[in-house]
């Protein structure tokens, strides 16, 4: 029986695994190839890791610590960060990973899009929107770790991207990022609604029953998360957790 995708991302900050909140305050929490092989042994769906760092520093992601996950992973994978050309997907892909996530490269160079698309297919081509209201409550996109504003709709660009060759689309709330308030249902449907590609929600998850709301309300084809999966109990004590598989049946029943 077909259930949604429930995908732990893991972000990268000099090739150790830490948690921020929107976007800030980074915590280190643990070394990355560790968390992968507890993933393994809870049989997570996919895992997304991004380096938060690579565009800002004009580097690609380390393809050794691609190459690293690949050897480890049992699930698919994705990797994000500074990738910018033909070459640095191709290089990503024969390393082990089965899809790119692209964020600044999206909004620097849209015709990158097209040109990855048609090498590699569009289940290779993941486009990360990174969501964030402004003081009027407007939704604007940024890039670049949300240092920059796009000045783009994020439903139109979405529609846009989707148009390009995208075949799948994470939405991300920045102001929700790490903070447990649960999705931006609203941002979610409004981009799901708009597209015909999977959309996967991220960030503010605070617990299972919000997954099935991001499914069932904001119609979501997936769900992802990183905080519910690192993190345990109020102190927020760092341990690695993915949903079993009876669980996933009372969120997706």
């Amino acid at each position: 029986m077909y259930r949604p995708r429930v995908i732990p991302v893991l972000l990268l900050k000099n090739l150790g695994l830490v948690k921020s909140i929107k976007f800030d305050k980074h915590r280190y929490i643990g070394d990355p190839i560790n968390a992968v092989k507890i993933f393994n042994d809870k049989k997570a769906d996919e895992l997304v890791f991004l380096d938060i760092n690579a565009s800002k520093e004009n580097r690609l992601i380390s393809l050794d610590f691609v190459h690293r996950v690949g050897d480890e992973a049992n699930m698919p994978f994705a990797v994000g960060g500074g990738i910018k050309t033909v070459k640095d997907i191709r290089s990503i892909l024969e390393n082990g990973a089965e899809k790119v996530v692209l964020n600044t490269s999206a909004f620097e160079n849209r015709e990158f899009i097209k040109q990855a698309v048609d090498a590699f297919g569009s289940s290779t081509i993941v486009v990360c929107l990174d969501v964030k209201k402004n003081l009027f409550g407007k939704k604007q996109l940024l890039y670049k770790q949300a240092s920059k504003n796009a000045k783009e709709d994020p439903v139109e660009f979405a529609r846009m991207m989707e148009e390009f060759g995208a075949g799948e689309i994470i939405v991300q709330s920045v102001d929700r990022d790490g903070t447990y308030e649960g999705y931006d249902i609203e941002l979610i449907k409004m981009i799901s609604e708009a597209v015909t590609i999977p959309v996967v929600a991220l960030g503010g998850a605070a617990n299972y029953s919000d997954f099935s709301l991001a499914v069932n309300e904001g119609f979501a084809s997936a769900v992802a998360a990183g905080s519910i999966f690192v993190y345990h109990g109020p102190r927020k004590a760092v341990l690695i957790s993915f949903p079993t598989k009876s669980e996933m049946a009372e969120i997706f029943r």
